[in-house]
């Protein structure tokens, strides 16, 4: 047993998302989004490198060594599976890790509107699940794959930096590959996967124009594609798509993008207020007719509106899920009131509005 493994147990028993260690200060847990530190000693930076390098994979060390940051998985069989990212700082060397629960939470499990399962179900298609760092993302995207695995008879691959949620074959045949060690790169392995026979694609991250080129052709050729950004609602989402591409490309990639596009899923955590716990708000775009004439004329602006109209088709504003969950008493009004965007609709529920000094 690594010493460090203490330390996860620790993580585990607390509930908490992640572990922070850090060269000249005490070790601190993320319990419910907030930081608390763990009362141990501080840690020293040969000490902490020692701990460290006792999981870590050689040839990630000898990278650790030369770049000064590091990605990998690391599990401890029976209780997590954890993505660890080493980095260098000031006073020496530092760790952060996510835990990655071994059970795959359903759709069901996690509370997530019925419409979101039904994506597992589509034929071919772009889906989007989108979000600030944190936020759950990875958690959704499983719980799809999960409902894929269990009802469809395909194949699924996924490309991933380092792999997190392990996926049993069932229904399916899974195959896992990670980035630096089954594959050079995110392009490289979606270039691969389209000659792997693949039904259902999942990109941890869509990270540049190769990437974002490729998984777009990818759902425009007949194959299901999942993929991951970092914007924080389903308008922002399709523009950063967009703007990726060269100007002279943008109407051609446009047009591709309204015919493949299926649905994206902005999410934000909150921390519940009425048990232990977090739970997520959920902007639903379903690319339907409208929304994808509305992408081919350059229009995103009035996806805001187009999402408002559509409820029957199950989709839903982030403000208006946060607002569920404000009214059933899962999530305190200061929070909801910091993390949507029509700060004036959540203003009658704070007791001492804040001068929001970026409103002046």
């Amino acid at each position: 047993m690594a010493k460090i493994d203490a330390f996860f147990q620790l993580m585990h028993e607390q509930g908490s998302s992640d572990l922070h260690l850090v060269s000249g200060q005490q070790p601190a847990l993320r319990i419910r989004g907030e930081i608390e530190r763990v009362k141990y000693n501080v840690l020293e930076n040969d000490e902490l490198k020692a701990m460290l390098y006792e999981i870590a994979p050689e040839h990630k060390i000898k990278q650790f060594e030369e770049t000064g940051d590091i990605d990998f998985a690391y599990e401890i069989p029976g209780l997590a599976r954890y993505r660890a990212n080493f980095f260098q700082q000031k006073y020496g060397v530092a760790a952060v890790f996510r835990e990655i629960p071994s059970k795959i939470l359903t759709c069901q499990d996690l509370g997530l509107p019925s419409v979101i399962s039904k994506l597992a179900s589509l034929p071919r298609g772009l889906v989007l699940v989108t979000g600030p760092t944190g936020s759950g993302k990875s958690t959704t995207l499983a719980a799809i794959i999960d409902e894929a695995n269990r009802l469809r008879k395909d194949h699924i691959i996924t490309i991933e930096d380092p792999i997190e949620f392990v996926h049993q074959s069932q229904g399916c045949i899974v195959n896992h590959r990670e980035v630096g060690v089954h594959t050079k790169s995110f392009t490289a392995a979606l270039r691969g996967a389209l000659r792997e026979d693949p039904d259902i694609i999942l990109v941890g991250e869509l990270r540049d124009l190769e990437t974002i080129s490729l998984a777009v052709e990818a759902a425009s050729t007949g194959h299901l594609v999942f993929g991951t950004l970092h914007t924080t609602s389903a308008a922002k989402t399709i523009d950063r798509v967009i703007e990726v591409f060269p100007s002279e490309e943008q109407m051609q990639i446009r047009s591709t993008l309204a015919d493949g596009l299926r649905a994206v899923i902005a999410q934000v955590l909150f921390k519940r207020i009425d048990k232990k716990g977090r739970c997520a708000a959920l902007e639903i775009l379903i690319a339907n007719v409208a929304v994808r004439n509305l992408i081919r004329e350059s229009k995103t602006f009035q996806i805001p509106s187009m999402i408002q109209t559509g409820r029957k088709f199950g989709m839903q504003l982030l403000d208006d899920g946060i607002m569920d969950l404000l009214n059933k008493g899962w999530i305190s009004a200061d929070e909801a009131y910091a993390k949507c965007n029509d700060k004036a609709k959540f203003r009658p529920f704070l007791k001492t509005p804040p001068a929001d000094f970026t409103e002046v």
